[in-house]
Parts: C-alpha cells; sequence; structure tokens
C-alpha cells in the first residue's frame, strides 16, 4: 500500500506540474488571436447550453404531447406541443450555425498558432549557440519541439473548446438533475471516475514513453534521410548500404512499433474495466427510474428528462474525461516545445552602455594566450595561443587537419567564448563588442559552404542583405570569385535557380558552388575577409586566376587565409605554421623555405604533387 500511495504521490506532482505549461499554452493563444479567441468562447458557451436547453424542451413536448392525448385533439391543446417543436427545431439550427461557425474559428486560430510557434522554434535555433550544435541533447529537444509543434497547437484548441463546451453542458444537465434527486448527481460523476483515473495515468505513461524514444526516433529519421537523400545517394549504391539502411530502419520502427502496441493493449484493458464500473452504475440508476415511472411516482416527461439527462451526462462526463486526459497529455508535450524555448545561450551580449561598437579595423587583431576546448572534448584546440593579425595584411595559417586553424575564425566570430585569454581588436576585447556589430566586421567563407537552392543572384546576395546589393555589386563580387564564365553557362544567367529541390534548378560542381560563396563572401564589404580553403576544390590553373583576382579585392583590409595549399600561402604578408593548437613557425614564405622546417618540407612534397597534376590536365 505505501508503495502504491507513493506512486500516486508521484503522478500527481507529475500532473500539477504541468498547469503551469498549459497557462503559457493558453496565453500563447490569447496573445496571437485574442479577437478570435474571445467570439469563440462566446460561442462555446452557446453551444453548451443548448443541449441542456434542448433536454428541457423534449420534456415539454413529451409532458404536452401526454396532456393534449388525455384531452383530446385541438388548437388549444396542440399550440403548447407545436411551440415547444418550434422552438426545439430552432434550437437544432442554431446548434449547426454554431457549430460550422466554431469550426471556421478553430481553424483560424489553429493557423495563427501553429505559424506563432513555429516562428518561436525558427527564432530560438538561429540565436541559439553554435555549442549546442555539440550535443545530442540539443537535437532531442530540437526534435520533440519540432515534432509537437505540427499538430499539437491544433490538439490544444480542441481540447480547451471542448472542455468548456462540455463542461457547461454537464453543469446545467446536472441543474436539471439535482432536483429529481442529488444521487443521480452523484452516480453520474462515480459512473466517470474509473475512466478519468486511467486516462490521466495514460497521458503520463505514454508522455515518459515518448521521451524515452527520442532517441530512436531520430535514429529512425536519420535512417529515413540516409535512404532518401540525394547527398548520400552515390554512396549509398556504390558500397551497397541501401539494404543495411533499411534493415537498421526496420529493427527501430520494429521495437518502437512493439513497446507503442503493449503500451496500447494495457491502455484498453484499463478502459474496458473503467467501462464496465460506468455502465453498472447507471444501469442501477436509470433501474430506479423506471420503477419510479411504473409506479406513477414521476412522469413520462419526467422520465425521459432523466433518460435523456442521464445517458447525454454520462457520455459528456466521459467526453470530458476523455478531454481532460488529452489536455493533460497535449500540456506535457507542449513542455517540450517551451523547454526548448528556455534553452538559454551563452554567449553573452555586453551591456549596452559600456559596449564598443568599431566600424573598422585601424591596428589589428591580437589572440592573446588563448585556451579553448569544444563542448563535451576533453582534447584542448587551443593552448596558451598567441598570435598578431596586422590590418591591412594577408596572413596565411597552414598546417595539419586538427591543428585549430578553424577554431580561430569561430573565436574570432565569436561563436564560442574562449576559456582563458582574450581575444582583441584594436586593444578592444571582442566580449565587449555586440556580437552583430562584431560580425559585421567579418565576411567569411566557410570551409563547407552553404548551397542554398535560390536563385544566383538571391545566392550571391545573401552575403548582405542589409546592404540591398545592387545588380552591378553582384556582378562586381561574381567577377573577383572567378564566377563571371559560370553565369555564362546557365540558362536564366543571374535568375537561374539553382540545386534540384525546386522545379527548373540547375545544378552545379562543387568547384562551381564554392565560387559562388566565394562571390557571396566579397559581396560584404566588410574590413576582415576570412577564408577558409577558399581554393581547395580548385584547380590550378584556376587557383592561379582566383589569387590575381583576391589580391585586388584584398588592398587595403585585413585578410586571413586558412588553407591547406602552399600555393595560395606563399601570396600571403605573413605566414603561420600550427601545430597541437600552436603556432611552430612564421614568416614569409621565402623565410619560411629558407628556414627549412615543416613549411619547407610540405611545399616540397606539394610542388611534386602540383607538377604531376598540372601534367596529367595539360
Amino acid at each position: 500500500m505505501p508503495k502504491h500511495f507513493s506512486l500516486l504521490k508521484v503522478k500527481s506532482r507529475k500532473a500539477l506540474a504541468q498547469i503551469p505549461e498549459l497557462r503559457r499554452a493558453v496565453d500563447l493563444l490569447w496573445r496571437v488571436a485574442r479577437l478570435w479567441t474571445t467570439v469563440w468562447i462566446i460561442l462555446l458557451i452557446i453551444q453548451g447550453l443548448l443541449p441542456a436547453a434542448a433536454v428541457y424542451v423534449t420534456k415539454l413536448v413529451v409532458d404536452g404531447i401526454v396532456a393534449a392525448v388525455k384531452q383530446g385533439s385541438s388548437w388549444p391543446t396542440m399550440r403548447p406541443v407545436l411551440l415547444a417543436v418550434a422552438v426545439l427545431g430552432a434550437i437544432v439550427i442554431v446548434e449547426e450555425l454554431v457549430k460550422a461557425a466554431i469550426s471556421w474559428i478553430r481553424l483560424v486560430q489553429a493557423e495563427l498558432l501553429q505559424d506563432h510557434i513555429n516562428d518561436l522554434i525558427h527564432a530560438k535555433s538561429i540565436s541559439a549557440d553554435l555549442a549546442f550544435y555539440e550535443f545530442a541533447d540539443y537535437y532531442d529537444h530540437l526534435h520533440r519541439a519540432r515534432r509537437e509543434a505540427s499538430y499539437r497547437p491544433v490538439a490544444l484548441i480542441e481540447n480547451i473548446g471542448a472542455l468548456l463546451q462540455n463542461g457547461i453542458t454537464l453543469i446545467a444537465m446536472g441543474v436539471i438533475l439535482v432536483p429529481l434527486g442529488l444521487w443521480l448527481s452523484i452516480a453520474l460523476v462515480l459512473s466517470t471516475l474509473p475512466a478519468f483515473l486511467v486516462v490521466v495515468r495514460y497521458a503520463l505513461v505514454e508522455y515518459e514513453w515518448r521521451l524515452r524514444i527520442t532517441a530512436d526516433e531520430r535514429r529512425a529519421w536519420y535512417y529515413d534521410h540516409l535512404m532518401t537523400s540525394s547527398k548520400v545517394a552515390a554512396e549509398l549504391r556504390l558500397f551497397g548500404l541501401g539494404e543495411f539502411f533499411r534493415s537498421a530502419y526496420a529493427a527501430v520502427r520494429r521495437r518502437l512499433r512493439r513497446e507503442h502496441l503493449q503500451m496500447a493493449r494495457r491502455h484498453s484493458a484499463a478502459e474496458l474495466g473503467a467501462t464496465v464500473i460506468a455502465l453498472t452504475i447507471s444501469g442501477a440508476a436509470l433501474a430506479w427510474v423506471v420503477w419510479k415511472a411504473l409506479n406513477g411516482l414521476v412522469s413520462l416527461g419526467t422520465l425521459a428528462l432523466i433518460y435523456v439527462a442521464f445517458n447525454q451526462g454520462q457520455r459528456l462526463m466521459r467526453t470530458l474525461v476523455e478531454n481532460v486526459g488529452q489536455l493533460y497529455a497535449n500540456s506535457l508535450f507542449l513542455g517540450n516545445l517551451f523547454e526548448f524555448l528556455n534553452m538559454q545561450p551563452q554567449i553573452r551580449e555586453v551591456n549596452a552602455e559600456v559596449a564598443h561598437r568599431p566600424r573598422n579595423v585601424a591596428e589589428g587583431i591580437a589572440f592573446e594566450r588563448i585556451t579553448f576546448s569544444y563542448p563535451d572534448s576533453n582534447v584542448k584546440a587551443l593552448d596558451d595561443f598567441e598570435m598578431i593579425v596586422p590590418a591591412g595584411k594577408i596572413l596565411a595559417i597552414v598546417g595539419p587537419n586538427g591543428a585549430g586553424k578553424s577554431t580561430l575564425m569561430k573565436l574570432l566570430c565569436r561563436f564560442y567564448d574562449v576559456e582563458r585569454g582574450a581575444i582583441t581588436i584594436d586593444g578592444v576585447d571582442v566580449r565587449n563588442i555586440p556580437t552583430a556589430d562584431l560580425r559585421r566586421l567579418f565576411t567569411v567563407l566557410f570551409q563547407v559552404p552553404v548551397h542554398f537552392d535560390a536563385t544566383l543572384r538571391e545566392n550571391v546576395a545573401y552575403g548582405d542583405l542589409q546592404g540591398q546589393p545592387s545588380t552591378a555589386e553582384i556582378r562586381e563580387a561574381i567577377f573577383a570569385a572567378g564566377a563571371d564564365q559560370i553565369v555564362e553557362q546557365l540558362p536564366n544567367t543571374y535568375d537561374t535557380l539553382l540545386g534540384k529541390w525546386f522545379t527548373g534548378g540547375s545544378e552545379l560542381s562543387v568547384g562551381e558552388w564554392q565560387r559562388i560563396a566565394l562571390a557571396r563572401a566579397f559581396l560584404r564589404q566588410a574590413p576582415v575577409i576570412i577564408l577558409d580553403e577558399p581554393t581547395s576544390a580548385l584547380d590550378p590553373w584556376a587557383e592561379a586566376d582566383w589569387l590575381m583576382r583576391f589580391r585586388k579585392l584584398a588592398a587595403g583590409k585585413t585578410a586571413i587565409i586558412i588553407t591547406h595549399r602552399f600555393t595560395t600561402a606563399m601570396h600571403a604578408d605573413v605566414i603561420h605554421v600550427m601545430k597541437d593548437g600552436r603556432i611552430a613557425e612564421s614568416g614569409t614564405h621565402i623565410e619560411l623555405i629558407e628556414r627549412n622546417g615543416m613549411y619547407a618540407a610540405s611545399w616540397r612534397r606539394q610542388m611534386t604533387a602540383v607538377e604531376r597534376e598540372m601534367q596529367a590536365t595539360a
């Protein structure tokens, strides 16, 4: 007994814990559709009262017919009956009109609420720290939020509406039944109490199960993505992975399906038991009423009233119980949404009163004894790292994979904060610059640039939407990136749709996509240019052409080039060679060759490879 009591206390606490979430969900609905919601509530009250009115008028019709039969059919005796029938007909018509109006308003509310919730998810997603993407927990939260946002708001509106309407109808039915015997109302409540407990319990059971299987669900989605994505299609076929992932998907789904069906079976058995109890209680109550009618203690109209009121009341109680259970379940699942929306970024904005808002880089950028590790990693990406980036110079950073080259760019843009040390721009710590102002100082070509399935013009313009670039500026950026020949080959030049997601799109090669991304980076007239592997997809001939254009573009600006290609690095004013999170060598290309260290050895290996590549393409 103590064990069951303890379990009941735990369940009760969890149920009560959802009240704030439900209140927050209702507040969302009120905020996005206040006028519609006001009209909706009024109509629900009317709809809730109409069934009780119909039951009462039915009693008048039955009693009137009995009186007319006894007194004979005449206009004075039939007029009240016909009037009651007319009122009953009017109630039915009004009920249908109100039902149609509520259905329309509910659709409007659902559309507004769903769009608002999706907007909240999008706002949170684009403002979340980059560090969030390092944790599986973030993807679990996002998965649950997105899964529930697609239909829970609509279900929530329907639950609230049904709860309000059925509650009003039930109260009205209770008012009708109480004068005929208080115990009838008590029996009505007792008959539905077991169903209420079953609904609440299994709402919580399903919620806890859904919470537990989030990772498995995401894995099934991942397998589905692998089998249907164009980016994976070639390797899937070449390595014969299709059947493997198909079997893996089926295994996950089989396990989830088995668990779900077991849970549903237990739920059905509990519901059956609750129904048997309800039928026993209601049967006893109705038998008592029939006995009274047979003994002439109640009229036929009253008997009809009690039968209809009790029958509808019990149906309403069951519906009400289901409404409460569904409302509780939906509030539980919407709690997932609010958990996601409550996630707070770790990158804190500086107080506006002490913030610096630089518009240029006059002296340079300094990395001062930086130590940094990625979230959930024990390995230091940078360890007591120091580096100066002089203003107006081109600086190249080279080194093996994992040396920390790309990490420098992420820290400079403040996608992450350093653990120790400071990054300064003209002596000002980047943490004292608002992130929006800080990032406006940079234009970046990322190592894996995004392929936007949009027109070529839009792909480039995304580099500086705030500046509303003209066609001439877009054309200039495309020329600087060496992508002008690509434009000439496209069917609609600048207005050609790129990618294959939408009808009529043209696909580009890896190297062509990289040039479009370069054009996007060049369009943004920022004082600092950061290029992460800008020539990795270019052949030696194209690389030489692009470097010549880049020198002109970077004139007077500060440029940081992260690259594996020493043929690109050699054109920089300063070259830093990184190894294990620190700078191993620094100097110009000539100085480093003469030093005959890491750089010189790698240079010789690359030159041999480049010569072979150029001979092969000649």
